[in-house]
């Protein structure tokens, strides 16, 4: 069948370059326009061990060739083997290709020199100095942007068993080599198909980076290769939507993720459900709508939640002060909506901005810094002080003032502090948004604030709800000192995210800076009720040095990494050997999720990190986040393609334990005791 697509390939192409004006693109008779040549990593490999062979493709200016899965209109490169008893080859590897669309139709394929690797095993019992003749027929398809040939080349090089000696200087074009090689996850992915749409999760920690994501799927069938791919984030997956291939054709699915230039990792996808709304392909009228009015459905629900609740009651019962004045009532309706619906749309704005500059971003993407969150935590424990009675300032009292610039800011105040919160339909509509095109995208947050803003709007243009408000009285500040419970427990709740991004330090810091900022309200305060002149700079200061604090919060996962002592390195590993320590090496990796998990439910572990100490237990971390090929050829020689990696040397023994790839902390508790 692929022979047969070969030579219909080529009378497609060659009927093309026949055409009016394209003769003189027809190439020479016999001409190679993919030269190619085979290079050993070590041209003495011993006996029972495996030597890695690279055939190194340049192609000439104008002319590509092709991934293993070549897209709409390509082949992959076959290879055909001679070699001597006993001696086999592996698959070949292919680094991250590239893309390129010609008439609608797109190519998964090399415009500039790439390399092919593939390991070559030697059998045990050969004596050194035997020779092992190898040699490879390789069949492959070369294009320019009109005009295809299939072209064959033969070759060969002589190999002798010896003891494995590699020269360094081609062990560092071997390792440029296997840098543009994708790194295996270490986890299977999803794939979801509804009707003509496909979705791919890739499980992939939210902290790493992605920049123009692209699925390269390894066989056709899956998906439709020249459509757009949509990406999304949902915590720590990154979701992939597009439409799926005309024809499907069932079977295992598996492929590269692009997460960079030259860098992709290879995964598996199994069927399943992918948990998160997603908007349709063609993002018709109703897709659009149903997600507009969750948004408007999930902001209307924000009113009860902690965050808003007492701003809301606060600024209705302004209302109850002011009388029964109709325009006065619906101009503070509108600015009240105006402020929220305005800051919705602009945080709307700015995330759009950070996922079209590639950023893995979603809703609340501010509080994914630890200094944004110490700053919403000095603000909303400043209202709940406010609401106590400890001060009054004009600032943070504006929750209670009239006006439309007191409204207006009071509705920019809900809407930023609403963003720690999340509600029913939240979610999938604000994923529905991020697929969505712009200016249906910032529809739906805009309609989140105008789902903030309804009750305030009801109020200021329902004559029958105003009076029903209950007139002003003593009653208004016990109300307001209630009030302030929730916004106290909100404040505890920032304090708990804070210290989940940047641990115990982090937390300890933010309270700190909270601490600072209540005893400057309350000298404020003191100050105020006393009558005197510039009573609200206590409180300035106090801020100005709370601000200056958190600012300082790094997120814990800057702290985590390897330090200069713990960065796995053979030479270190086999000094803590040679003093007889028992030692832990795990390796690991920025977008390795079964990584994070097992570091954050087992190896940095309290209890774990006790007993390590206790032990007298070394750690060494190996970190593989940019395919170090050094670490690489290690975790190879332990039969792993990738990460995670974890492995025991106890005092004495001669090869490590290879622990399992889900820790528990007891298990490492009980190392070296």
């Amino acid at each position: 069948m692929r022979g047969w697509f070969y030579i219909l390939m080529t009378a497609l192409f060659m009927l093309v370059a026949a055409g009016p004006g394209m003769a003189e693109s027809a190439p020479a008779p016999g001409a190679i326009h993919l030269p190619m040549r085979l290079v050993a990593e070590s041209e003495t490999p011993a006996a029972g061990s495996h030597t890695t062979l690279a055939i190194v493709a340049t192609p000439e200016k104008g002319w590509h060739g092709y991934w293993k899965n070549g897209g709409d209109a390509g082949l992959p490169t076959e290879a055909h083997w001679t070699l001597p008893k006993g001696v086999s080859a592996g698959e070949l590897r292919y680094p991250v290709p590239g893309r390129l669309k010609i008439a609608g139709l797109m190519n998964y394929v090399y415009e500039r020199p790439f390399t092919l690797l593939v390991n070559l095993s030697v059998p045990a019992g050969l004596t050194k100095g035997t020779p092992l003749p190898v040699s490879v027929k390789l069949d492959y398809l070369v294009c320019t942007d009109t005009i295809c040939v299939p072209e064959s080349q033969t070759l060969s090089t002589t190999l002798t068993v010896g003891d494995g000696a590699i020269d360094p200087a081609r062990r560092a074009e071997f390792d440029r080599w296997r840098a543009a090689l994708p790194k295996p996850l270490g986890g299977d992915g999803v794939i979801e198909t509804q009707g003509k749409q496909v979705r791919i999760a890739v499980p992939l920690p939210a902290p790493v980076a992605v920049k123009d994501a692209y699925f390269y799927p390894e066989r056709s069938g899956i998906i439709d290769h020249a459509a757009l791919q949509a990406m999304t984030r949902s915590g720590d997956q990154l979701i992939l939507a597009m439409p799926a291939a005309a024809v499907p054709t069932p079977g295992p699915v598996s492929g590269v993720l692009s997460i960079g230039e030259g860098q992709g990792l290879s995964f598996a996808a199994k069927p399943g459900a992918i948990a998160g709304a997603s908007a349709t392909s063609d993002h018709g009228f109703g897709a659009i709508a149903l997600a507009f009015l969750g948004a408007v459905l999930g902001g209307l629900l924000l009113n009860i939640m902690p965050c808003v609740f007492p701003i809301l009651s606060l600024k209705a019962l302004s209302l109850a002060k002011g009388g029964g004045d109709e325009r006065h009532a619906r101009t503070e309706a509108l600015a009240y909506t105006a402020g929220v619906v305005l800051v919705c749309v602009g945080l709307g704005v700015v995330l759009l901005a950070l996922r079209a500059g590639g950023q893995s971003a979603g809703w609340a993407f501010q509080l994914q810094d630890p200094r944004v969150i110490g700053i919403l935590l000095l603000l909303v424990a400043g209202i709940a002080f406010n609401l106590a009675g400890l001060f009054e300032l004009p600032t943070p009292a504006f929750a209670g003032r009239s006006g439309a610039m007191g409204s207006f800011a009071t509705g920019a105040l809900a809407a930023f502090v609403a963003t720690p919160c999340s509600g029913p339909f939240m979610a999938g509509a604000l994923g529905a948004a991020l697929v969505l095109p712009a200016a249906a995208a910032l529809a739906v947050f805009a309609g989140l604030g105008i789902g903030i803003a309804l009750p305030f709007i009801a109020i200021g243009f329902v004559p029958a709800l105003r009076r029903r408000l209950p007139k002003p009285g003593m009653w208004m500040v016990r109300l307001r000192h209630i009030l302030s419970v929730p916004m106290f427990l909100t404040a505890l709740a920032l304090a708990w995210i804070l210290g989940q991004e940047a641990g115990v330090t982090g937390m300890t810091l933010g309270l700190a800076a909270a601490l600072i900022a209540s005893l400057g309200f309350w000298w404020t305060g003191l100050r105020q009720h006393g009558g005197k002149g510039r009573a609200g700079w206590p409180a300035v200061v106090a801020l100005v040095l709370a601000v200056g604090i958190v600012v300082t919060v790094k997120p814990a996962a800057a702290v985590a990494k390897a330090t200069a002592d713990t960065a796995f390195t053979e030479a270190k590993l086999e000094d803590l050997r040679k003093a007889n320590r028992p030692v832990f090496a795990y390796f690991t990796a920025d977008w390795c999720l079964s990584c994070k998990v097992n570091e954050a439910a087992a190896i940095e572990r309290s209890s774990v990190r006790e007993a390590f100490a206790r032990n007298k237990v070394a750690v060494l971390v190996g970190d593989w986040t940019d395919g170090d090929p050094v670490l690489g050829r290690f975790i190879e020689r332990h039969n792993r393609a990738g990460v995670p990696l974890y492995l025991y040397y106890a005092p004495g023994a001669k090869a490590p334990q290879v622990l399992p790839q889900v820790l528990t902390p007891s298990m490492l508790e009980k190392l070296g005791a």
